[in-house]
């Protein structure tokens, strides 16, 4: 860091100097009691001071008075402040971060020791006019100092700062590795950061793996700034209580909640698809695949395994696959490929795909019928049409495809056909 500017004394007649002298010789010699001022102030006024014990503030008080002598020196020597001059400073900032104080309390410690001395010059002064002037000549050579070394202690905090979430990244990545090689730490520090998530050897958990598309705003597929603001965004609190263990791993997001007391995975799955759409508002979008429940630390790589497959589920465009939603008929559905298509009737795909563009009509009553459990009534008033109608639709079906719905068999093979045409669909609206 480059030296602070030199306190710099104005051009003052002999008479101001004197009184400069006279004001800052005062003040110097009641420095102890402007210092315990000072910490009054502080523990009045910064509330997270307020809670400390006296050891403390005899440290504040030590920072204090060193800050004061050397202002009080420079001012009456005339000398510049070299970063080697706060090294003091910077290990007292050191100790603030580290023991959790904000950089806005450390702030406003400076900003009350700064007043406190400005009070005591002007005490020192007196009334009259020279002495006012001359005390004036002290702001902008006090504000210098306040702001120089404000500066210097804040750099300290940031690189503390920087140093902290640097290990909490590198404790979260090796944490998160550990329990993907199907191992809960048990010891040491990866075993308190896994008990700070509720992640326990037995305790059920599943697995998020999210991944950027894109961006509305830019276009931009760059992950990393996109891959902390998910993280950030995860780990905002959602249904339940605690924290979730989010890692930016390669190009992905991998998460691992817990399935706390009283939470389903169906919590879950709506908690990540409302970050999904919430950073969607915002301009980026995600896809997402979450698996199904695992059972232990032992199961949690083929809940991850099942996460990153759920993406293929998802359109190129983004969304959510989330597993614990879907019953085995729609993932193997949605997993149908080209063969799979093939293999529907031509008869019934020809139906389906000119019933679509009219509406989805005969669709909409086969999956009604179905749900129904094959009682044509139930599902005609679910549709809200007469039963005659529905009946109509039935047999116009069977006509077209040679399939009666009113057979197990046949039903089975026109759901099926049905949930290959969309699963198709959605891939085409996605690319």
């Amino acid at each position: 860091m480059p030296h602070g500017p030199a306190p710099g004394t104005p051009l003052l007649s002999e008479p101001l100097r004197r009184e400069r002298c006279r004001i800052l010789h005062t003040v110097h010699d009641r420095v102890e009691d402007v210092a315990d001022t000072a910490v009054g102030v502080m523990r009045a006024e910064i509330p997270s001071y307020a809670l400390q014990d006296e050891r403390f503030f005899a440290d504040v008080r030590e920072q204090v008075l060193e800050h004061y002598r050397m202002q009080l020196a420079a001012l009456a020597g005339d000398r510049g402040i070299a970063p080697e001059d706060l090294v003091f400073s910077r290990a007292a900032a050191m100790r603030r971060a580290r023991a959790g104080f904000a950089l806005e309390d450390w702030i406003s410690a400076f900003r009350v020791g700064r007043q406190v001395l400005w009070d005591a010059l002007l005490d020192c002064a007196g009334t009259s006019a020279e002495a006012q002037q001359a005390a004036l000549s002290l702001v902008t050579p006090l504000m210098r100092y306040v702001d120089y070394a404000s500066t210097h202690a804040a750099q300290a905090y940031v690189e503390y700062q920087q140093h902290v979430v640097a290990d909490a990244d590198r404790e979260r990545r090796d944490l998160l590795d550990q329990l993907l090689a199907g191992v809960a730490p048990t010891r040491g520090p990866l075993s308190a950061a896994a008990q700070a998530y509720g992640i326990g050897p037995h305790s059920p958990m599943m697995a998020v793996v999210a991944v950027c598309v894109g961006d509305t705003r830019t276009g931009d597929l760059t992950s990393a700034e996109h891959g902390y603001a998910t993280t950030a965004s995860i780990s905002v609190a959602g249904p339940w209580a605690g924290r979730t263990l989010v890692v930016v791993r390669h190009e992905e997001v991998v998460a691992v909640p817990v399935v706390r007391a009283g939470m389903t995975p169906d919590d879950i799955c709506a908690h990540f698809e409302a970050v999904q759409q919430r950073l969607a508002r915002r301009g980026t979008m995600l896809s997402m695949g979450i698996s199904t429940v695992a059972h232990g630390a032992c199961e949690l790589p083929r809940a991850y395994e099942e996460a990153r497959a759920a993406l293929d589920l998802v359109p190129s465009g983004g969304g959510v696959a989330a597993l614990p939603r879907l019953s085995p008929f729609d993932y193997l559905a949605l997993r149908a490929d080209d063969l799979a298509r093939q293999l529907v009737d031509p008869r019934v795909r020809v139906l389906l795909e000119e019933d679509r563009r009219r509406g989805d009509t005969l669709a909409a009553t086969i999956r009604a019928f179905a749900e129904a459990d094959l009682n044509l009534r139930l599902a005609a008033d679910r549709l809200r049409v007469h039963h005659n109608t529905a009946h109509y639709r039935l047999r116009r079906i069977e006509e077209r495809t040679g399939r009666n719905p009113r057979r197990i068999a046949d039903l089975l093979e026109l759901l099926v056909a049905l949930a290959v045409r969309d699963g198709a669909r959605e891939g085409e609206e996605g690319r």
